[in-house]
């Protein structure tokens, strides 16, 4: 069995090999995975078109049987290798399990598994703060980052989080007004 890998950055996450991407909601606190992109997984294929087309037939089946999984997907726009935004059916842990059971594939443990990572690592986050921040290290040192980029970024987010706060204390609550205090920012 080889190694798994389990690499984290944007909303693009690696499991053996395969791209899966992601979305947090910020306001529900809840990880929303793409569903082809976890059935690419599940049936081991490498070309994402024969995914797509899996999903599909998959979809209609458990509609025909009733399977509320089906409705509990959204679609929101992801990234797509091509560089676009599409619309793109997701689904949060608790669906994508129940989805998981309908493909009959030996990688359904190990998915599930690292589902649960997922969930885990981001209650302890929620817990413990500083456990996101020694992740997010982690993973820029993965990618090659000098400790002076780092503490550079790091700080800049304390700098901004700080002054966001400040703008709230002072009843500066539209999302525009925090869009033009932002370039202004990045202008100076």
């Amino acid at each position: 069995m080889r190694k798994k890998e389990y690499v984290m950055e944007n909303n693009l996450a690696i499991f053996e090999g395969y791209k899966i991407r992601r979305h947090f909601d910020e306001k529900t606190e809840i990880w929303f995975f793409s569903v082809v992109d976890i059935i690419q997984v599940l049936i081991q294929q490498p070309d994402f078109q024969a995914a797509r087309k899996y999903w599909n037939k998959l979809k209609e089946r458990l509609k025909k049987e009733g399977s509320e999984s089906v409705s509990n997907c959204h679609q929101l726009k992801l990234l797509a290798a091509d560089g676009k935004k599409y619309l793109t059916d997701v689904a949060n842990v608790e669906t994508l399990l129940r989805l998981i059971q309908s493909v009959p594939s030996p990688k359904a443990e190990p998915i599930k598994l690292w589902l649960a990572k997922v969930g885990y690592e981001r209650m302890q986050e929620m817990a413990d703060p500083a456990k996101a921040l020694d992740r997010a290290r982690e993973n820029w040192q993965k990618h090659g980052r000098s400790e002076k980029w780092i503490q550079q970024r790091m700080m800049g987010q304390e700098t901004r989080n700080k002054l966001t706060d400040y703008w709230k204390d002072h009843e500066i609550t539209k999302d525009e007004e925090f869009a033009i205090l932002t370039n202004i920012i990045h202008q100076e």
